[in-house]
């Protein structure tokens, strides 16, 4: 119990007892002066002789001011002490900063969103959580994306929890007993698509992870968010890799493949990146695993492509929300992403198309076999999956916020390889 005048011109009193400085005192003491504003004064009620010589020495190492030690009954020495001005500062979190949580779950958009992200970070809040209180004398960190509106559109954090709320396995989850004897034709053809699938998913994975080190913790949830599509792209390679050596192999990577891969792979700008990869390549992908979904010769294929196709358009939501963010924050930006296409169309120069391995696979996927009638058929599904392609990247790009004529030039401009 504190005495009554122990909290006479005191803001906060405390009680140690017989607790010493060594012994556990300072853990009552530091969170009570933490409340303060400098110059706050707090009361230490102790029974400790010792603490008569250890608190004033504490107080001028973590400068603070020392103000007296009075002598109460019952033989309560009361420390004052004075918060000092150099001291660390510790805020207190306001009233409204109370987690919401849906049915007592709180969610990553929950905690993230309690305290909006900066303008622009800290480079001395370096792995500090958003909203901690932060010690002077703190290194800088070398993190290069820095500012909110080219790094974090506003929807991530719920992206975030879509993509952990999302995750499948597979081995377990990939109905791998209903696998059946395909045509030989027809299983070449479906080992060179999943060849195909697996090398773009290698790239899918590698152009992003360069990007996470750079973000500033301050948008830490958009290195959450693209953690969980590397980890996407991860299973997806090893999906696509168990479909084609189940009964069959992998195929052919085609030299126009490697070049329009190495160019993804080379960009130095986070939403040229963000743009060229998710946007442009992994949209365009949707229509794709579509295509392999409704032409799948069995079970197998046919939910691999679902569950693929279902992580991705997660990956083509971010990208469109960052670009369309970005855009609405920088005119500039428009001129930057064209030439960023226009450098890559040209790194591609001359090559003629889809790779013709690619093509072929896609067209007896859907003829299903290999005599002319079928084929036929095939290959007029294989036109069709070029003209959609192009029709939802353009439906894409105004999305994100290009005028028409913009995006019809962009979709014209998109590399032959999909990707």
């Amino acid at each position: 119990m504190i005495p009554p005048e122990a909290t006479e011109s005191v803001a906060i009193a405390v009680e140690g007892g017989k607790l010493q400085l060594g012994g556990g005192l300072l853990a009552v003491v530091r969170p009570a002066l933490d409340r303060l504003a400098p110059g706050g004064v707090l009361a230490v009620l102790s029974r400790s002789v010792q603490v008569r010589q250890d608190l004033p020495a504490w107080c001028k190492l973590e400068h603070h001011d020392y103000l007296s030690c009075d002598r109460l009954e019952g033989g309560i020495d009361r420390h004052l002490i004075a918060r000092g001005k150099l001291s660390v500062p510790i805020g207190v979190l306001e009233p409204n900063n109370s987690l919401p949580t849906d049915a007592g779950r709180p969610t990553a958009a929950d905690v993230l969103s309690a305290i909006p992200m900066p303008e622009r970070a800290d480079a001395s809040s370096g792995f500090a959580p958003r909203g901690a209180q932060l010690e002077p004398g703190r290194p800088l960190y070398p993190f290069s994306l820095v500012e909110r509106d080219h790094v974090a559109p506003p929807e991530v954090a719920l992206l975030y929890d879509q993509a952990v709320g999302s995750v499948w396995d597979a081995t377990t989850d990939i109905p791998w007993n209903r696998v059946k004897s395909l045509p030989a034709p027809v299983e070449a053809a479906l080992g060179q698509i999943m060849t195909f699938l697996a090398e773009n998913e290698l790239s899918a994975l590698y152009v992003p992870s360069k990007f996470i080190s750079r973000i500033h913790p301050a948008y830490a949830e958009v290195a959450m968010f693209l953690a969980t599509q590397l980890a996407d792209e991860a299973r997806h390679i090893d999906v696509f890799l168990k479909r084609a050596r189940v009964m069959g192999g992998v195929g052919v990577s085609s030299a126009t493949t490697s070049r329009s891969l190495l160019s993804l792979l080379e960009l130095e700008d986070f939403t040229e990146a963000a743009f060229l990869l998710s946007v442009l390549g992994e949209g365009t992908f949707l229509d794709l695993l579509r295509y392999i979904e409704k032409h799948a010769p069995d079970e197998v294929t046919a939910e691999i492509a679902r569950r693929a196709r279902v992580d991705e358009t997660r990956h083509v939501h971010f990208g469109l929300a960052h670009v369309r963010h970005a855009l609405a924050h920088d005119a500039t930006l428009y001129g930057r992403l064209e030439g960023a296409v226009r450098r890559r169309a040209a790194t591609l120069h001359g090559t003629a198309g889809v790779p013709a391995v690619v093509q072929d696979s896609l067209t007896i996927l859907a003829a299903r076999g290999v005599d002319p009638a079928s084929v036929a058929r095939g290959h007029e599904h294989f036109r069709e999956l070029l003209h959609s392609m192009n029709e939802n990247r353009i439906k894409r790009l105004e999305t994100a916020g290009f005028t028409g004529e913009q995006a019809i030039t962009i979709s014209e401009l998109h590399t032959p390889n999909f990707m």
